[in-house]
């Protein structure tokens, strides 16, 4: 009996430590007053400073939609940009709530880290560039290249994957950071650049003549790209997951940063017709957020701020940008995507 008593005792005490551990985050940050996003140093369209100074980009909304969940106020956000070398560590170290950084989800750092990958926000794929006067089309005629790649990631190790399996014999030329890899390509002491393609995309935007660089058509890796949290936060990893799950719900029900509060108005509690879905996305009825911790209106707030995924991938990467993307894997899964969120409810 003694036994079972020290056992009762010690699963009360774990599950008061795991308890504690998942309000850890959000506490500190509500606290804080504000939201501290580790992202990238810079990479067009997914996180840089834009022409006024303001970061913007893909990741950056996602920083952006996960303040104005918590705190009803997208603007309540420190961006702290960090390296890849730095990311990780910065992650586990506490400098940053939430990674958001155009990082791939792998076993291993799922695993090993210390962190959790709680969703996916790019589906992307590695792939090559280079000059259009280099007369190639292919990736697998590149034999014998000199390829400009950051050391130390993911990148490296598909290359290096790519070139043994078709007996290309690259020279890599490594860098600690993507914008020196893009700089040394851009002064031709590389026949090609390697990174995730919509890297590239983003990339070439900054090269001398952007125009004279085209993109090979091999993708040789899954990249799925995503916000990073600190394991055995739950809470937290519940909040940056949702945060981009309502922009998808959101699309998928046709509501946007224009019409959201009609929206609202047409699907309130007394109207037996209304959207069930709608009404407890936009905290109308069920108090949906009471689970995360945040208020009722956490998804309303998100998409007032920052939009739908849709308007988010279309102002900062889309095809009427300098980036010019196309949804491809990033559709909703209902037009042929991969973007799928679980029900709200």
């Amino acid at each position: 009996m003694k036994q079972m008593k020290y056992v009762v005792a010690g699963a009360a005490l774990l599950v008061g430590m795991a308890a504690a551990a998942q309000a850890a985050t959000l506490d500190d940050v509500k606290a804080r007053g504000k939201l501290v996003c580790g992202v990238t140093t810079g990479l067009a369209g997914f996180g840089a400073p834009n022409d006024k100074g303001e970061w913007a980009g893909l990741d950056i909304d996602l920083c952006k939609a996960v303040a104005a969940a918590v705190f009803g106020d997208a603007t309540k956000v420190e961006y702290k940009p960090l390296s890849a070398e730095q990311r990780f560590t910065a992650l586990q170290a506490g400098e940053v709530d939430v990674l958001a950084r155009n990082s791939t989800w792998t076993l291993s750092r799922d695993t090993q880290l210390g962190l959790d990958f709680v969703g996916v926000n790019y589906y992307d794929g590695q792939g090559f560039m280079v000059r259009k006067d280099l007369g190639v089309s292919s990736a697998l005629e590149l034999k014998g290249a000199t390829v400009c790649v950051q050391e130390g990631t993911t990148t490296e190790k598909n290359m290096g994957d790519f070139d043994k399996a078709n007996s290309l014999g690259f020279e890599p030329v490594k860098f600690k950071e993507n914008d020196q890899a893009r700089s040394a390509y851009d002064e031709g002491r590389c026949d090609a650049y390697t990174t995730d393609a919509s890297g590239l995309a983003g990339e070439r935007t900054a090269l001398k003549d952007p125009a004279a660089h085209i993109i090979l058509p091999e993708i040789i890796s899954k990249e799925p790209l995503g916000p990073v949290v600190r394991h055995g936060d739950n809470q937290w990893g519940d909040i940056v997951r949702w945060a981009h799950n309502a922009t998808l719900v959101a699309e998928e029900k046709g509501i946007t940063q224009a019409n959201v509060d009609d929206v609202k108005a047409a699907n309130g509690a007394d109207n037996t017709a209304a959207d069930a879905e709608i009404q407890r996305l936009l905290g109308i009825t069920d108090k949906m957020g009471e689970g995360l911790g945040l208020s009722a209106d956490w998804a309303y707030n998100i998409v007032k701020a920052v939009g739908n995924y849709g308007e988010i991938f279309d102002r900062n990467i889309g095809p009427n940008t300098p980036i010019g993307l196309e949804r491809g894997l990033n559709a909703l899964w209902t037009k042929g995507g991969l973007q799928y969120a679980p029900p709200v409810r």
